[in-house]
């Protein structure tokens, strides 16, 4: 894909969009992973956009793939801040009806986006493998990684996707997790105030996060939620799963129509 160019808050960001502009309706909203892009989605952008006719929008946040770069180290409150900020990425976008679809870390800032006081309002969240607190199972996943990216080709991997970002990609976000302090990170808080359906689709096999992220937002969720479950399934249920997942999103689309 070609990706495009928007500037939020003085610095530049990287998009692309798929399928009919804002105003014919709900927007697919595409919020990346901890190491994800914009090119880390792929051409599911598309697929689900196709599948709902629904417009897509997805960008890489600064310091990821083309955008802008961070400065380190992040601090801890980045997701916090990147929810923040989402609002002006909507708003420079032209999206006025939101459909959040987070990965991961995204999904994080689609929680504390979709359960603050602020507008535009969503229609709704797929969130994909969610994190909701710390958890030491997948903080020891994280430990792994900070050795391969020293001793592995791992960073010959990323650096396909970010380029002169991938010092800042890797470390802003690993640094960040395993953070003493961060132990402590916490949003359930959120969740009472999200009136919106939620579906989250979550790997059995996620070396990052248990069920006991999904059973939180079961518990504490202020609208419905959904669950699906999928056996033989990491952390990128859109990679690892894709006609499972785009069938699954995409009837959750359709059934809000």
């Amino acid at each position: 894909m070609d990706p495009l160019f928007l500037t939020v808050a003085g610095q530049r960001l990287e998009y692309a969009w798929w399928g009919p502009r804002p105003g014919a309706g709900p927007t697919l909203v595409f919020l990346h992973e901890g190491l994800g892009c914009l090119d880390l989605w792929r051409d599911f952008p598309r697929q689900l956009s196709e599948a709902t006719g629904l417009g897509a929008f997805a960008y890489s946040r600064l310091g990821y793939g083309r955008s802008d770069p961070v400065q380190l180290p992040r601090p801890l409150s980045y997701m916090y801040d990147e929810a923040a900020l989402l609002r002006e990425v909507l708003g420079a976008a032209g999206v006025t009806e939101p459909l959040l679809i987070g990965h991961s870390d995204g999904a994080s800032i689609a929680i504390i986006y979709s359960g603050s006081e602020t507008r535009p309002p969503v229609r709704a969240l797929i969130l994909e493998a969610p994190h909701l607190f710390a958890e030491e199972f997948g903080l020891n996943t994280i430990t792994r990684m900070a050795d391969e990216f020293r001793t592995t080709d791992l960073p010959k991997k990323l650096a396909r996707y970010h380029g002169a970002n991938l010092e800042g990609a890797f470390w802003g976000w690993n640094r960040a997790w395993l953070n003493p302090d961060f132990r402590s990170w916490n949003i359930e808080r959120y969740l009472p105030r999200i009136r919106a359906p939620i579906l989250v689709l979550q790997g059995l096999d996620d070396q990052f996060g248990t069920a006991n992220q999904v059973a939180a937002i079961q518990r504490k969720a202020g609208g419905p939620v959904e669950v699906q479950m999928l056996a033989a399934c990491g952390h990128s249920p859109h990679r690892d799963q894709p006609r499972t997942v785009l069938e699954s999103m995409g009837g959750f689309v359709r059934r809000l129509h």
